[in-house]
């Protein structure tokens, strides 16, 4: 692994006690590793949606209220459900030789009681945790799924893309953790998304007021938006998103910052598949 191994120290439940879990954290540190710590009463959604916010290697979960039968094994089944296969959970506390038997056949890989010592743990993690990698044949992007334009005012722009253009508005929506309005129009297979930001301080119009309105990106639709990152992680290309977010038209999308690839904000844009 050619990056520090990154750890996540966690205390789900209603477990009140963290000095053992500092004390982890601080020890995986100093072992040379790069350790987030999520704090106390931990939900084992929010664990989860941690680790893969911060691409980490591994989950150590620290329990001293005797329910670590219930929340250990319920990370590791929400991480499948996120479909992630890739990151190592180990556990820790007061927790008797039966347990941790059954702990370990339920996906723990390692349960740390009384007496273990941050060496071994570290060594533990080391050995086992999985090297993150793109997986399978690689293949391009299936296609340019949209041009992104920065602009000023809707209004005109569409009288320009529809009125003179003659090109059809296929969508629109306000996607309001961006605070933009967006509108895609149809153009031959691919389509323009217009931007107009919805505040004064939303991310569009950051952009138009030292860069203009204009061409803002390209976006690329892809069928494995994780596998994407994960590539262009190990290439070293700089990730604005390290992982998948919701955006419009209902894909989830991910972007690599311009200064490594030739000045253009880039998208990864995967369609999410419907249940129906």
């Amino acid at each position: 692994m050619n990056r520090p191994i990154r750890v996540l120290v966690a205390k789900p439940g209603l477990d009140g006690h963290d000095r053992g879990a500092l004390i982890v954290a601080q020890g995986l540190r100093d072992a040379g590793m790069e350790v987030v710590y999520t704090g106390l009463r931990q939900t084992v959604e929010q664990i989860v949606h941690a680790a893969i916010q911060e691409d980490v290697d591994c989950i150590g979960l620290s329990s001293l209220s005797g329910a670590h039968m219930a929340l250990f094994p319920a990370v590791v089944n929400e991480l499948k459900k996120q479909g992630v296969h890739d990151i190592l959970v180990i556990g820790g506390g007061v927790i008797p030789p039966d347990d941790v038997r059954q702990l370990k056949s339920l996906g723990i890989a390692e349960v740390f009681t009384p007496g273990s010592t941050i060496t071994d743990m570290a060594q533990f993690i080391r050995l086992h945790v999985k090297e993150k990698k793109w997986t399978g044949d690689f293949e391009p992007p299936t296609k340019v799924d949209h041009i992104g334009i920065a602009v000023n005012d809707m209004k005109s722009a569409i009288e320009f893309y529809e009125g003179l253009l003659g090109f059809s508005i296929v969508h629109d929506e306000q996607i309001e953790d961006q605070q933009v309005h967006a509108v895609f129009i149809q153009v031959g297979e691919l389509h323009i998304e217009l931007l107009e930001s919805t505040s004064d301080n939303g991310p569009i119009a950051r952009y138009i007021s030292t860069k203009g309105p204009g061409i803002h990106h390209i976006a690329y639709r892809v069928t494995d938006i994780e596998d994407w990152l994960i590539r262009a992680r190990q290439a070293e290309y700089r990730l604005i998103d390290e992982a998948p977010r919701n955006g419009g038209q209902h894909k989830r999308i991910a972007f690599l910052h311009p200064k490594g690839t030739q000045g253009v904000l880039t998208e990864f844009c995967e369609v999410i598949q419907s249940d129906s």
